[in-house]
């Protein structure tokens, strides 16, 4: 089957790059944090949210609002809503539909947000109506969540590539070395290898650094044409490329692709870049094993790769490959939907130039990926941006 040309991303850019700041536990509700980014975006543009006529919203806590109900909430009065609850691929699914709705017209200006709470029992009401796998083929056996999915990935990858603990923990290490830069990580201890060795384990191979910490947080951007945003003196990303796949590879007995290995030849294509030109990655690492297959599928090293890759770069912020450059989700935390944004929120702030402590040096080009919706031996969602600033 031949597809179609996709037009490109041309007048397209990202701007206003928000971080709400995460904390452990919240008793205020998802729709407050949403706020709080809304306001935080309108503050950054010099505008009234009201001026905002598109909105995006990815969340798994808003009941019993979906965008629509927020907003009456809020006083919006969009001409383009969209609603999107999936998890870690949430960002770049929200980029893409904001980004065409935009270059049609449909919206001058969409505020992508994406923002969970997390109150003392969140996450096990979460485990029990995440999806119909999870209800049937994991949470009766006593498996709290999505550990023992990502324990029965991690040891086919270990086994079938030669991945160890020791490699998963130079990513943990280095992500830690790296959100000690980030005044807005909620891990703020030094990580070892040898503590990352020794740490208890959760569900063999999965030990405790191994697990992102769930939290209460907002992620948020605008989209909008390149001459909206000039006309507010914004500085701004282009946006050069996107995928998106669901369900790929439901051949492997258990994954060890994403769908990014069926269309990363069109993501450089349509940037017109080489993975060599990129400066910065910000894969989704809800789990490091989930990062080095990323590493592989989008272009970096061939499949199986992985862990000698990982053996032969830096990736930390001054690194030969820095990666995860605000610590990930690993060491900033997981506020729900928001995982899924904070590497893209991330991305633009190091293309600006405005990341501050964790800022790469002479950053103008930038991957930032998606995982999510993980069933009993996959995730079902993949996806993946690059942007670029000034001068790339």
């Amino acid at each position: 089957m031949v597809q179609g040309k996709r037009q490109a991303y041309d007048g397209v850019v990202l701007a206003v790059p928000v971080t709400i700041p995460y904390v452990r536990f919240s008793t205020d509700s998802t729709a407050w944090w949403i706020g709080r980014a809304l306001a935080a975006l309108a503050g950054g543009a010099g505008i009234s949210h009201r001026a905002f006529d598109g909105l995006s919203v990815a969340s798994f806590s808003t009941a019993p609002d979906t965008a629509i109900g927020l907003t009456q909430h809020f006083g919006l009065a969009p001409r383009f809503i969209d609603f999107v609850p999936m998890g870690g691929v949430s960002g770049v699914v929200s980029v893409r539909r904001a980004a065409r709705a935009v270059q049609a017209g449909d919206a001058d200006i969409v505020a992508c947000i994406g923002a969970d709470t997390n109150h003392v029992d969140s996450f096990r009401h979460s485990l029990e109506n995440f999806s119909r796998f999870s209800q049937d083929a994991v949470y009766p056996y006593g498996s709290g969540g999505p550990n023992v999915s990502f324990a029965l990935i991690a040891g086919n990858y270990m086994r079938k590539f030669g991945a160890t603990r020791e490699d998963f923990g130079k990513i943990c290490v280095a992500q830690r070395d790296n959100a000690l830069k980030n005044p807005n990580a909620l891990m703020k201890k030094p990580l070892s290898l040898e503590a990352y060795m020794a740490a208890r384990a959760i569900a063999e191979p999965i030990h405790l650094f191994d697990c992102v910490m769930p939290c209460a947080g907002a992620e948020a951007f605008l989209v909008m044409r390149e001459e909206m945003a000039r006309s507010l003196h914004l500085p701004f990303a282009r946006l050069l490329s996107t995928i998106e796949r669901h369900h790929a590879f439901a051949e492997d007995a258990v994954q060890e692709r994403g769908g990014w290995a069926l269309d990363i030849d069109e993501l450089y294509a349509m940037a017109g870049v080489t993975p060599g030109d990129i400066d910065l990655v910000q894969t989704y690492d809800d789990y490091p094993v989930i990062s080095m297959m990323q590493f592989e599928d989008l272009g970096f090293c061939a499949k199986g790769e992985g862990p000698d890759f990982v053996r032969q770069h830096d990736l930390t912020i001054s690194g030969s490959f820095p990666h995860n450059t605000s610590g990930g989700q690993l060491s900033v935390g997981q506020a729900g939907a928001a995982g899924g944004h904070l590497g893209i929120v991330e991305s633009i702030r190091q293309v600006i130039g405005t990341a501050g402590p964790t800022q790469v040096a002479k950053a103008r080009l930038a991957l930032a990926s998606g995982f999510g919706m993980i069933n009993y031996d996959r995730g079902l969602a993949s996806g993946a941006i690059i942007i670029a600033g000034d001068g790339a």
